[in-house]
């Protein structure tokens, strides 16, 4: 059985006060815990690390080297919580964040040069999976999540809920005409995903039952979709995160809005549980959320 830093702080505090005693006094602990802790920590070692006699104790051979080792690594321990402590009030450190392709392009990557000015010795690493990944294996702190959450491990806070727009460019509808029906959409090509194909499902009702659409162009990812859609390829279903800029600028026109069912995206931050959360980490995350706080 290894030995314990409490163990070790009672011999070392035993050494430098000269008694069991004082050193209970100064670890504010009893004397008999003390003198127990010493005991462990020689049973342990299968040593004897003081010599007691009625009037003094005297550090053996052994203790006297064992003391020496013990007191680096009690210094080693002071000086790592140190550091964290320092690297908790400064903010910094390393942040690895992983989100679809089409929310860090549209939400985080505006938002970044703003939250390095206000925490500007935080470091930052963006990846991009359009599939959930397992973040204790690409060593990721935060993941941003859609939809509905699979994992129970995870803890979750809300950022927001993106609605759900069906839009096509100007110059499609101009070409093909504007579908005024579901039925009619069987009249246009259709844009949608490879992957969550639950992404295919779109916020308009037919025979009282959400529409699930067989995309005759697909992709993984929603930008690629975006793209397919200002090019005039086609009709499609994205977020507002995704869109808003397009409508705003009549890049893309929204479609069925007298018809469409408001239906909302829920976006998460999730990260494993932790008993402490690094403070980066749970700064980027209330950063992001108050951003985004206008659209829950």
């Amino acid at each position: 059985m290894k030995s314990t830093i409490e163990e070790l702080q009672a011999f070392v505090t035993i050494v430098d006060n000269g008694s069991i005693i004082r050193a209970a006094e100064r670890l504010g602990q009893t004397t008999s815990g003390i003198s127990r802790a010493l005991q462990r920590l020689e049973n342990k070692l299968n040593v004897t690390l003081l010599e007691r006699t009625t009037r003094k104790l005297k550090l053996t051979q052994e203790g006297q080297l064992f003391l020496e080792k013990s007191r680096k690594i009690l210094n080693d321990l002071a000086e790592a919580e140190d550091a964290l402590l320092k690297s908790d009030i400064d903010t910094a450190g390393l942040i690895r964040v992983d989100s679809a392709t089409p929310f860090v392009l549209h939400v985080i990557v505006p938002l970044i040069q703003e939250f390095m000015q206000q925490y500007p010795n935080i470091e930052i690493e963006l990846n991009n999976h359009d599939q959930v990944i397992d973040l204790l294996e690409h060593k990721t702190d935060v993941a941003i999540r859609f939809g509905e959450l699979q994992d129970s491990s995870l803890h979750a806070r809300l950022l927001c809920r993106s609605r759900l727009y069906i839009v096509a460019s100007p110059d499609y509808l101009q070409q093909k005409s504007v579908p005024r029906s579901v039925e009619d959409l069987s009249q246009h090509t259709l844009l949608g995903f490879s992957h969550p194909t639950h992404l295919n499902t779109w916020p308009i009702q037919l025979n009282d039952r959400h529409i699930t659409v067989e995309p005759k162009i697909k992709a993984s990812n929603g930008e690629t979709v975006r793209q397919l859609a200002l090019h005039g390829v086609g009709i499609t279903c994205l977020s507002r995160f995704l869109v808003q800029d397009d409508l705003q600028a009549g890049r893309l026109q929204a479609l069925f809005e007298d018809q469409i069912e408001l239906q909302y995206q829920n976006i998460h931050a999730v990260y494993y549980r932790q008993e402490h959360l690094p403070k980066r980490v749970h700064l980027f995350i209330e950063f992001l959320a108050s951003k985004l706080a206008k659209y829950l």
